[in-house]
């Protein structure tokens, strides 16, 4: 695998201020979900918290003369192609979702117990058998799909690549801390839960590099997963 630094943002990196920008954007990625609205549910908080992370992406992206076309917000060159890609991106998951599942008993820690399941009900609503409920907030998750890669691989990805970009390993480096935080973000701990969605992370976050630093591809798989994810809910 190919991880040579790719300059995308700027011809001359301003390692204090890709810092800055770093501190502002994951503090407030983090310190907006302590802001919780409860009469309108956790899907409208969830779009809320990301809406609010992406303004301040813009806002840092406007400041260094960075657009998200630059990112990887771009046409693919080839439909087929960017949809193969999507359907590798997906296998690989599931692989490697699969063998994470087959190992765990093995480690030699222990992680704190995945309650996605009882919380989904919480988060979602009663899925099960409820296709009118699942066709209601799938458009939502999707919007959200769509912006954690915006965020997470697109801006965050970045950012951490160019404040590194003096190392060898600057690439590796931001591909592995991008899929950390993300995985942590999505349980506040270190449990079977962040540890799989960290896995999801680093997945795409090989992906984007791997395979031209384009996000369709990213968003599309990341998507379909989701969306299988929550009609498994509704046919368990």
């Amino acid at each position: 695998m190919n991880f040579n630094i790719i300059n995308t943002v700027t011809k001359q990196t301003n390692y204090k201020g890709f810092l800055f920008d770093l501190i502002i954007y994951i503090s407030m990625m983090f310190l907006i979900r302590e802001i919780y609205f409860p009469e309108v549910g956790f899907i409208v908080n969830g779009l809320f918290w990301s809406f609010t992370t992406l303004i301040v992406a813009i806002w840092r992206m406007k400041v260094r003369n960075v657009t998200w076309k630059e990112l990887g917000l771009r046409k693919p060159d080839n439909l087929w192609k960017a949809l193969g890609i999507s359907a590798l991106i997906l296998a690989a998951t599931m692989i490697s979702l699969i063998a994470f599942n087959i190992l765990i008993d093995h480690l030699p820690f222990s992680l704190g117990a995945d309650t996605s399941s009882e919380s989904a009900v919480s988060k979602f609503g009663n899925l099960k058998g409820n296709w009118a409920h699942f066709l209601l907030i799938i458009p939502f998750i999707l919007l959200e799909s769509m912006l954690e890669e915006l965020l997470d691989r697109g801006f965050l990805m970045n950012w951490i690549e160019k404040l590194f970009s003096s190392t060898s390993f600057a690439t590796i480096i931001a591909v592995i801390l991008q899929a950390a935080i993300f995985g942590f973000r999505h349980s506040n701990d270190f449990s079977e839960r962040s540890i799989t969605v960290g896995i999801i992370g680093l997945i795409m976050g090989i992906a984007y590099v791997k395979f031209g630093r384009n996000l369709w591809p990213l968003i599309i798989a990341h998507c379909l997963l989701n969306a299988g994810s929550m009609i498994g809910r509704v046919i368990d």
